[in-house]
């Protein structure tokens, strides 16, 4: 376990970015950064493809938006990570492959400095005309916080990988998304943050999913942005798909390398992969 490790900010910026509007979404991309970083947060997950927008109509609008890592939107994230004597950022960004391939990707940078970019593996719906799938594993980056495993979105109802991180050492998972709203019954909470709740309680890690609010293009999102810590409970969450705003939590990454369970159990020393 990690010792004399403070406690820790995490935000979520829940923005609302839309297609066609790039200048306005990183105006408001860099604000949410900013008042997270106000907020005091060491870890800060923005929303998935934030500068850009989300709902492209085809893979050739989606190329049109596309940046490569001196780009406005990873431009946005590294000077953000910059404050606060060098804060964590991981979101969402629509990437020009060197390849000439577009990605549906996320960035991990600290300090001004980038650590890891990941490519999207699950692609959800209509982004499967527009982005090309990811073909590596989703990166665990070293930080000055801890160890943080970066995937997007759908990639989170994927147990293997998720499961996967938290086997390689991730301490947070911090997912960018977009999660379109569902029917949700009466009395029910979204099975969406479930997930994030079961994922975080399986594995016993911590779980940052950062979602987008309002609607684009005939779409409306969940806005459901939220934070569960090992035991699965939420330490933050939205409660209001419409509004714009920055969720914050306090943890202790140092929790999520005690796997036990109880007296005798234990998450990963119990597992039996030998006959699974």
């Amino acid at each position: 376990m990690m010792e004399d490790m403070p406690p820790l900010v995490v935000a979520c910026c829940q923005t609302a970015p839309s297609v066609g509007a790039v200048d306005d979404n990183l105006v408001a991309l860099r604000a949410a950064l900013g008042e997270a970083l106000d907020a005091g947060a060491g870890i800060v997950v923005a929303t998935e493809l934030a500068g850009s927008g989300y709902a492209f109509a085809d893979a050739e609008e989606a190329r049109a938006h596309a940046e490569d890592l001196a780009g406005p939107t990873v431009s946005a994230y590294r000077d953000a990570s910059q404050r606060g004597g060098g804060a964590v950022v991981v979101g969402g960004f629509c990437e020009r492959g060197e390849d000439g391939n577009t990605y549906n990707s996320a960035v991990a940078v600290e300090a001004g400095a980038v650590l890891a970019v990941y490519r999207k593996l699950h692609l959800w719906h209509d982004e499967q005309s527009c982005f090309t799938p990811g073909a590596q594993a989703p990166p665990i980056v070293e930080t000055r916080h801890g160890r943080i495993g970066v995937a997007i979105c759908y990639d989170l109802e994927f147990p293997e990988l998720t499961r996967a991180l938290a086997l390689r050492g991730a301490d947070l998972l911090a997912l960018p998304t977009n999660w379109p709203r569902t029917a949700i019954p009466p009395g029910e909470r979204s099975m969406l943050g479930t997930l994030a709740m079961a994922t975080a309680r399986l594995s016993r890690t911590f779980v940052a999913v950062c979602d987008r609010a309002g609607a684009e293009r005939g779409v409306d999102y969940e806005g459901a942005s939220i934070v569960a810590g090992p035991d699965g409970y939420p330490l933050a969450e939205s409660t209001d798909p419409l509004t714009p705003q920055v969720l914050t939590a306090t943890v202790d990454l140092a929790h999520a390398r005690d796997k036990r369970t109880g007296p005798r159990n234990d998450v990963v020393a119990d597992r039996r992969p030998e006959v699974y």
